[in-house]
């Protein structure tokens, strides 16, 4: 089950970050999208869309505004899910997954992680 964390930070502080290595200790395969190149837990960052393939869930980090630019790009990745962490909630998006058949999830993917729920 293939993963693609969109708005991965280098700052290890940061969720986005937490979830990329966490999902790595739980033994998923990650892809990485975000401003900054780097490596999170042997993940490349890339900083240039990529239609990745076999892409399972996307999971947010970036909010409402900036989801507008990836609309497109992530219903093309034909994920099953998309799950909008805290702070990204965003009802027009959900409509727009809701009509191309790609399930949403309002929920922390480290939550998630932790309850053995992903």
């Amino acid at each position: 089950m293939k993963t693609l964390v969109l708005g991965a930070s280098l700052k290890s502080h940061r969720f986005s970050h937490k979830a990329v290595n966490k999902l790595v200790a739980n033994g998923y395969e990650v892809v990485a999208y975000g401003l900054k190149e780097g490596e999170i837990s042997g993940v490349t960052i890339d900083v240039e869309l990529v239609q990745y393939q076999d892409i399972h869930t996307v999971t947010l980090y970036v909010n409402p505004k900036v989801q507008t630019e990836f609309y497109e790009y992530i219903i093309s990745l034909q994920p099953e899910r998309v799950i909008f962490n805290p702070g990204t909630e965003n009802s027009d998006f959900y409509k727009m997954l809701q009509e191309k058949g790609i399930k949403h999830e309002i929920a922390c993917t480290l939550v998630m992680l932790a309850s053995n729920q992903y």
